[in-house]
């Protein structure tokens, strides 16, 4: 059964590219960050209750899931939402994110004191270059400077929010960190709204639909599997599964919404597949 966890995770985390610009052309991208964790927060308090675990936790332990929560549902949704609100091509916003696995695999080492090998290198520039051909670049198209740092921004927010995770000394139950952690992004975005976002939703029948696929299936499913998957195996292994993202957005957007999936798709998809193979086999 565990083995099943980082594909159903993909298919979760994917589907989620799909439904981030029907939400975007309905709010402010802050707005609807502060809604979808107020009610992944409220989700989690009433499923740690369900399982009668307590959320009454250590100050250390609060402090260092509210944190967790603040670098990636607050720094890297955020970047990542408002960059695309503000014009960033989605593709171009993909792909920097992307670049993660190579960022953690970079840090894991000296931070986490994992080895990582040569065939996990191998894999993640397999990855890298297989997702490259998936998203391709929006060649000609003008690219907002601010979009770029926000994108950026994003990228270092979840490879420390990963690395991050795997240092926290706590052992608390998913439910409750999740629970904290999505507190922590919904207060991010409340702040960020008050000091500098001019709030709106307008709640029509496309946002909601999209909105309770993110809620449900993506900060209750796919976060959760993540968070699993990080807590049970090496950072670097973990983030490898990533690369496969932008293929599999491809092909359900080929799939559900009938955009065109091109043989450099198909091409991408296997190259990348290869290389997660690569550097997840043990």
């Amino acid at each position: 059964m565990l083995k099943i966890y980082p594909l159903i995770f993909i298919i979760l985390w994917s589907s989620a590219f799909i439904t981030t610009k029907p939400i975007i052309d309905n709010s402010d991208p802050f707005s609807a960050l502060a809604f979808r964790f107020f009610f992944v927060a409220i989700g989690f308090f009433l499923f740690s209750l369900y399982l009668k675990q307590s959320v009454i936790i250590r100050k250390k332990n609060l402090i260092e899931s509210i944190l967790s929560g603040i670098l990636f549902h607050g720094f890297y949704l955020g970047g990542v939402f408002y960059s695309i609100s503000i014009g960033m091509p989605t593709g171009t916003a993909a792909l920097i994110v992307t670049l993660q696995p190579v960022l953690t695999n970079v840090l894991s080492g000296p931070i986490l004191n994992e080895e990582v090998t040569i065939n996990q290198w191998i894999g993640v520039f397999l990855g890298f270059f297989g997702a490259t051909l998936v998203l391709g670049f929006d060649i000609g198209v003008d690219i907002p400077l601010i979009g770029v740092v926000a994108t950026i921004v994003a990228l270092i927010s979840i490879t420390v929010s990963t690395i991050w995770q795997k240092k926290l000394s706590n052992n608390l139950p998913l439910t409750v960190s999740n629970f904290y952690q999505a507190l922590g992004g919904c207060l991010f975005h409340i702040i960020i709204i008050i000091l500098f976002a001019k709030p709106y939703i307008d709640f029509t029948k496309t946002f909601i639909i999209s909105m309770s696929h993110q809620i449900f299936l993506v900060s209750f499913g796919a976060f959760t599997i993540l968070m699993f998957l990080i807590k049970n195996n090496s950072a670097s292994k973990t983030v490898s599964i990533f690369f496969l993202i932008p293929a599999t957005s491809a092909l359900m957007a080929w799939l559900f919404l009938d955009e065109n999936l091109t043989k450099i798709d198909i091409l991408g998809f296997i190259i990348t597949t290869i290389g997660v193979y690569i550097a997840t086999r043990n």
